[in-house]
């Protein structure tokens, strides 16, 4: 009942029946008084004619005979009665009864006064009767009296018949009518119908559905402009939704973090990067000084709010214990088209490796200051020794002059090695790839190495599988042996050794060159950091050796230079092993650059 279609028709059929029922019940009265009125003229009619038969009463007339006759072509009851009330003959003999005063009935009173028939049931027979008297006689010469009974009960069954018939025809008519109602307010409502699941539709978000009606009406028009509404809610909504993932995509793939916090301080949207600060990528909501741990950039956060002017600040950022680092961080407020704040957007530009390079620099300048002024201060003052009047003694002057002359080496070692690690580090370094046997390389590279070696009574082994043949720098591979071979000569104790060994690894199809060692070997600690510029495990022996602490860094970038990886595993006291893989074909094409 709670459909528009039920309720149509509903409201139809309760028309439809009680028009129908209204319009049986006139129809049934109206045939019920046209009968009766029928009825009544022919009776009128009869008795008239009757009374006009018998008039003037004739007591030698066989009335009895007469009346009998009559009654049977006529149908009814005929009485006679005198002007005394007596009935002086009767159709139905039965019927008559000698206790009766006529005269007092209706129908007697009203005879020639009123021509209306009375209807009442019968004393005699218990029969409802229609009874109608007309007076024998001219004039005021009233003899007597003739009264007609009819019988209606066939009025009675041709008033049933009718209702029956009107009964039978107006249930029939519902019914057509309800099966036409019913097709007709489907046909009506099915474009409602249409419309409403398509609205259900565009609310669940479905703009791809439409209804379908081409009349030409009200309800079609209706059905037009909706399935234009949902192609421009379609359209509207593909756009949005493509400009909504560019802009999400935008923003999680900015090398920066990313996070707009509303005018009620909730955070309303981070990036991957921001929530990767603060919360490892987990869910990143609520409001900012609650989920930001750093003191420091709720401080900056606040402060924008409280100006609602732009803010740029170099942050150290503690977002856990472990964790530290360094941000370039922007503050902009957003303000409505009524300068009403809508909220603070914050960027965070990760600058730690920037900090770091600086780091590195401040270090790499103050190690070479400090390299540089050792050899230089010794320069000076054994220079300065030999002014004063040393140089008049011949055994002082020569020792200071050896002095002079090896510090002097090994300042020139230290320019040369950082002009080669420069070198090495520019993007117009090239190679000089050529074909030539590793092994071949490694032999010379320690024979050239014997002399170091036999002074400290270390014994230089090679192992080679094969004749290793390969494509690339051997000038360069050749220089990254010796270094690593002198290195390892420079950390081993008198009477160790050192062995190198070279080999083709089938599995990823590359050269390797491994120098072993059974020196003092590396610690945990240091070991991450070998390659860096400057740095020495053992300062004391390193300097003492000759040492310039670029070595391996040097090692590291000629590596790199040619495509490969070096690594490094020692153990405290037992020795170190570095292992380089090499491709065996090295161009200059896919030189990485090693420029930092």
């Amino acid at each position: 009942m709670n459909t528009f279609r039920a309720r149509l028709m509903f409201a139809l059929l309760l028309i439809i029946v009680t028009v129908l029922t209204a319009l049986g019940l006139l129809l049934g009265s109206l045939m019920n008084e046209m009968n009766m009125e029928q009825t009544v003229d022919r009776l009128q009619k009869e008795t008239k004619l009757l009374a006009l038969q018998i008039n003037p009463l004739d007591e030698d007339q066989s009335l009895d005979v007469y009346i009998e006759e009559a009654s049977k072509q006529l149908g009814a009851r005929i009485t006679v009665i005198n002007d005394e009330g007596a009935v002086i003959a009767e159709s139905h003999a039965s019927y008559e009864s000698s206790t009766v005063d006529y005269l007092q009935r209706p129908e007697i009173r009203n005879a020639g006064v009123d021509d209306t028939a009375e209807v009442r049931t019968s004393e005699s027979v218990n029969e409802e009767m229609l009874y109608y008297a007309e007076p024998i006689g001219n004039g005021e010469n009233v003899e007597g009296f003739v009264r007609m009974a009819l019988n209606i009960e066939h009025i009675h069954e041709a008033t049933g018949r009718v209702w029956l018939f009107i009964g039978i025809s107006f249930s029939a008519a519902l019914l057509i009518i309800m099966i036409l109602g019913y097709r007709v307010g489907h046909q009506l409502t099915r474009p409602i119908y249409e419309l409403t699941e398509m609205s259900k539709q565009l609310v669940k978000g479905n703009y791809k559905a439409r209804a379908y009606d081409d009349s030409s009406d009200e309800i079609g028009q209706l059905a037009r402009s909706v399935n234009l509404l949902a192609l421009n809610l379609d359209k509207t909504t593909r756009r949005y939704e493509r400009e909504h993932d560019r802009l999400r995509a935008l923003i999680d793939h900015m090398g920066s973090g990313f996070i707009f916090i509303n005018r009620h301080g909730i955070v309303s949207v981070a990036n991957r990067i921001g929530r990767e600060i603060f919360a490892d990528g987990e869910e990143f909501e609520g409001l900012y000084y609650e989920i930001i741990s750093d003191q420091t950039l709720v401080n900056f956060i606040q402060s924008v709010f409280m100006t609602e002017e732009n803010k740029q600040d170099r942050l150290r950022l503690v977002t856990s214990p472990a964790k530290e680092s360094y941000y370039e961080v922007y503050g902009t407020p957003i303000m409505s088209e009524r300068s009403e704040l809508e909220g603070v957007v914050i960027v965070l530009h990760d600058i730690s490796d920037l900090k770091r390079l600086e780091q590195m620099r401040k270090d790499f300048v103050a190690n070479v200051s400090h390299e540089l002024k050792t050899p230089v201060t010794s320069l000076k003052g054994f220079a300065e020794t030999l002014l004063d009047g040393s140089h008049e003694d011949p055994v002082i002057r020569k020792q200071f002059l050896e002095i002079i002359g090896k510090e002097s080496s090994r300042l020139q070692d230290l320019i040369e090695d950082l002009l080669e690690l420069s070198r090495i580090e520019h993007h117009t370094f090239q190679l000089h790839p050529s074909a030539f046997f590793l092994t071949e390389v490694i032999s010379e590279s320690l024979t050239l190495l014997h002399k170091k070696a036999e002074k400290k009574h270390i014994r230089l082994e090679e192992r080679f599988h094969e004749e290793m043949e390969m494509v690339g720098d051997a000038a360069r591979i050749k220089q990254l042996v010796i270094n690593l071979v002198t290195n390892a000569i420079v950390y081993t104790p008198e009477n160790g050794h050192v062995t190198v060994e070279a080999f083709r690894d089938e599995e990823s199809h590359r050269c390797v060159i491994q120098v072993k060692d059974n020196g003092i070997g590396i610690d945990e600690q240091s070991l991450p950091r070998i390659f860096e510029r400057f740095y020495r495990v053992d300062r004391a022996r390193s300097r003492n050796s000759g040492g310039t602490g670029l070595g391996l860094a040097i090692v590291k970038h000629l590596v790199e230079a040619q495509q490969g990886t070096i690594t490094a595993e020692s153990t405290v006291n037992e020795g170190t092993t570095f292992t380089v893989r090499l491709p065996c074909s090295v161009t200059n094409e896919n030189k990485p650059s090693s420029e930092e």
